[in-house]
């Protein structure tokens, strides 16, 4: 039952995501200047640092590809201008390679329907399967997302499967006739272009290199973040984590308050710190107590030792093997999502 403090909250929310196109929005400097700290980081450390220390180079690289995919996430939900086709520029150079922008915004908003977070077919973003595609499953593969759900697996082996998981879901797509993935990925091999010409012809970096260095280790960055940012409850709101402090944060831009996230789509990354310490007691006891002091205490816990199951323990238990199943009409998401390809899901009524 919704206590008065939670109808607040609620209708908070939908206060914030009526009025913030309405009202007259500042530019939000803080996220410009970070915008500028990141590529400025990875255009030094390509340039100058390179020629000199090329491990240490691509570790800043790392850092860099990180940041920008928080900044893209920030900039998804509508920061730091009022202009949309501003913001998308301010993170249109594809620092990660792996993923268009707009296929991350289009599955990521769908994940913010927080009623279907885990759902193994309605959230873009689950790492849960549902039982009949588990059994399909080879094997190996079985081990593969077992190991997968350990920290330290999410963080070696997780980059590699989300991004093949990830290419076949939307060749899928394309092939499909899926008009806006197409132009997606159009928009993001032309937003390669500058990229990989900056890497080979000023940095003198070779495209695969790049790839397997400082693109992956990015995606594993962020994996510590996205590895245990959900679970199952039957309370939605009981669904997503708070981690209270972390020297990560800023390079998550905050999104270790994940619930506040949640709960504030629209809110900046710079305030959610004041929107979580304002009511500490009373965003924990909305999510259920979900919180972790910090990402250490997590590493601690599960770093060898899966958090949870791979079969989603309440949903898509009862495929309906007798009806025909049609082709799954998302993808897969960079901020975490399904990690093999699901190739079909039950018909809706």
């Amino acid at each position: 039952m919704l206590t008065l403090a939670d109808n607040e909250t609620i209708n908070d929310m939908e206060s914030e995501r009526h009025t913030s196109r309405r009202g007259k929005r500042r530019i939000e400097w803080p996220t410009i200047g970070l915008v500028l700290v990141c590529y400025g980081l990875w255009f030094a450390s390509g340039l100058y640092l390179y020629p000199v220390s090329p491990l240490l180079a691509l570790s800043l690289m790392a850092v860099s590809v990180a940041l920008h995919s928080s900044l893209q996430h920030e900039v998804l939900h509508g920061h730091p201008t009022r202009n949309g086709s501003i913001n998308e520029l301010l993170v249109a150079m594809p620092l990660g390679l792996f993923y268009p922008y707009r296929r991350y915004k289009y599955l990521h908003l769908k994940h913010h329907a927080d009623e279907r977070l885990t759902d193994p077919y309605d959230d873009p973003e689950s790492y849960y399967r549902a039982l009949g595609d588990w059994e399909k499953l080879p094997s190996f593969i079985k081990r593969l997302l077992n190991w997968n759900n350990t920290l330290i697996g999410r963080v070696t082996i997780g980059p590699a499967l989300m991004v093949i998981g990830f290419a076949i879901s939307e060749t899928q797509l394309v092939l499909g006739g899926e008009r806006k993935t197409r132009d997606a990925w159009i928009l993001h091999g032309l937003s390669l272009i500058p990229l990989v010409a900056v890497l080979w012809f000023v940095f003198d970096i070779p495209l695969w290199l790049y790839g397997l260095t400082a693109a992956y280790w990015g995606l594993s960055i962020i994996a510590i973040r996205t590895y245990c940012e959900h679970q199952w409850s039957e309370r939605p709101d009981g669904r997503t984590i708070i981690v209270e402090k972390s020297p990560l944060a800023l390079l998550f831009l905050n999104n270790n308050l994940h619930f506040v996230h949640h709960k504030r789509p629209t809110a900046p990354w710079y305030d959610l710190p004041k929107l979580y310490q304002a009511q500490r007691e009373e965003w924990q006891r909305m999510n259920g107590g979900y919180v972790f002091r910090n990402y250490l205490e997590i590493l601690k816990a599960y770093a060898f030792r899966k958090k949870h199951e791979v079969v989603h323990p309440v949903l898509r238990r009862d495929p309906a093997p007798a009806r025909a199943f049609r082709p799954r009409r998302h993808g897969i998401s960079m901020q975490g999502g399904s990690t093999m390809p699901i190739p079909a899901e039950p018909p809706k009524d």
